[in-house]
């Protein structure tokens, strides 16, 4: 089953309405391209394993323009995390 990462966001964030879906949306893939990147099978990155991650980058991204939106340690060490996991369940 498909992962609705806008929904699953919003509820781990407390957010109501649907005013920044498309920001929401458009944070979460760049949480989720930098999950790729980092070596996260895209099944993972697109799977219910990475939602938590990906809620945390949204949330870490959504600094509203003010400069400083950047990706937490918290975010960080669950990025290595899963891309550990991933590829020691692969072999």
């Amino acid at each position: 089953m498909a992962v609705d990462i806008v929904s699953e966001c919003k509820t781990r964030l407390g957010i109501t309405g649907g005013y920044h879906d498309s920001l929401i949306a458009a944070y979460a893939e760049d949480a989720r391209a930098y999950l790729m990147d980092a070596g996260v099978p895209q099944e993972v990155a697109y799977g219910e394993d990475a939602v938590g991650c990906i809620a945390r980058g949204v949330a870490d991204l959504w600094n509203l323009g003010a400069g400083d939106g950047k990706l937490s340690s918290v975010f960080m060490q669950r990025a290595i995390q899963l891309a550990t996991v991933s590829r020691e369940g692969s072999e």
